[in-house]
């Protein structure tokens, strides 16, 4: 191991025993934001020290195990101590250098995910409608909550556009890369001919920004209108004008929530959604002039990216940017996400590694 990515560890070990320290004075739990703070970040800690350490251990059991070739009877053994130690450390190496990768600080944050039909008419929206599926049935796979903010539906039971919010360990790590264009072929429920149509939605994953952190909407600068809810919900909610659009004058960025019967959560739904929109579009904007000098699609949210195509004849779903192609297109629309989750946040690893030994030579 390289003396600098050891001394990371063994400064992070120091910072273990300060929070143990820390930690442990009783008088630290009258704050319960710096208390779950605190906790968050040793457990985070823990993790990585306990892996260092494995590794040391391994790197012992190396050398003991070399000196046990000098023994004729234990020769053979020795080798295969020898050759099973070397496996672990350069794999251990591998895990530790990649966890000690920066880490983007929206990770932990809860989402919201804007589907919208795009190309394709009616099978758009019905692909939309999919897409939420499949989003819903991840959520539920990983022990997420799941609330829908606001449905803009079409005459055959799509999405024109839909907004989800997911709350739970990690959403937004494990969701940022959906940003971009999903494409579909297939033969659509209207087609009689049975010919094969392209459509497409897009899809946009928003971190939620924390209470203290959320962006400070100007009064002046915002259009509220109030409207009569449509579509499902209940003979009340169609009766009043509960809905509500919200429309940032200087942006033109628009949030709608019609989903609920209060118009005042309705509002505070419709405000945070925009908070995260406004949010999101700074962030594009800086990722935006990174990508200038950064390669790769990963991660850059751009929403005219066309990432990911669904082949549903073929039974294949294609990821365009890491050339990633699974032919377990059934299991993946049931909310099987890991295996395609997983490549993207690997391969961006593996991008990340690349440009700190780039830098480093």
């Amino acid at each position: 191991m390289k003396d600098t990515l050891r001394q990371q560890f063994e400064r992070l070990a120091m910072r273990l025993a300060e929070l143990n320290a820390t930690l442990a004075d009783p008088t630290i739990a009258s704050d319960m934001n710096r208390f779950r703070s605190l906790t968050r970040e040793h457990a985070e800690v823990e993790s990585l020290v306990q892996r260092f350490r494995h590794y040391e251990q391994r790197e012992r059991d190396l050398a003991s195990a070399r000196e046990m070739l000098a023994d004729p009877e234990m020769a053979e053994m020795a080798q295969e101590e020898i050759a099973g130690a070397e496996a672990d450390l350069t794999r251990l190496h591998g895990e530790l250098q990649t966890a000690l990768l920066p880490r983007d600080p929206d990770d932990g944050r809860n989402a919201f995910i804007e589907i919208r039909a795009g190309t394709g008419g009616d099978e758009s929206a019905l692909f939309a409608a999919d897409l939420l599926r499949m989003y819903l049935r991840y959520a539920e796979r990983q022990g997420w909550r799941s609330e829908v903010m606001s449905q803009n539906t079409s005459d055959l039971g799509g999405y024109k556009e839909v907004v989800l919010r997911m709350e739970g360990d990690d959403v937004y790590a494990r969701l940022k890369f959906e940003s971009g264009g999903h494409r579909v072929q297939r033969v659509p429920a209207t087609e009689a001919q049975g010919r094969i149509h392209t459509s497409a939605c897009t899809v946009a994953v928003m971190p939620e920004a924390d209470a203290a952190e959320e962006i400070q909407l100007n009064p002046a600068d915002l259009r509220i209108d109030t409207f009569r809810a449509s579509g499902a919900g209940g003979q009340h909610v169609n009766k009043t004008d509960s809905a509500i659009r919200v429309t940032h004058l200087p942006t033109g960025l628009v949030a709608e929530c019609q989903d609920d019967r209060s118009q005042h959560r309705n509002k505070a739904k419709a405000l945070a959604v925009l908070a995260a929109r406004l949010r999101e579009k700074d962030r594009s904007e800086r990722a935006a002039k990174e990508a200038a000098t950064r390669k790769g699609l990963i991660g850059s949210g751009d929403r005219s990216d066309r990432i990911r195509t669904y082949n549903f004849p073929q039974g294949r779903l294609t990821d365009h940017r890491i050339n990633l192609t699974l032919y377990k297109l059934g299991a993946i629309m049931e909310g099987e996400l890991d295996d395609v989750i997983g490549a993207l946040q690997a391969a961006r690893a593996a991008e990340q590694l690349a440009e700190l030994e780039g830098r480093s030579l």
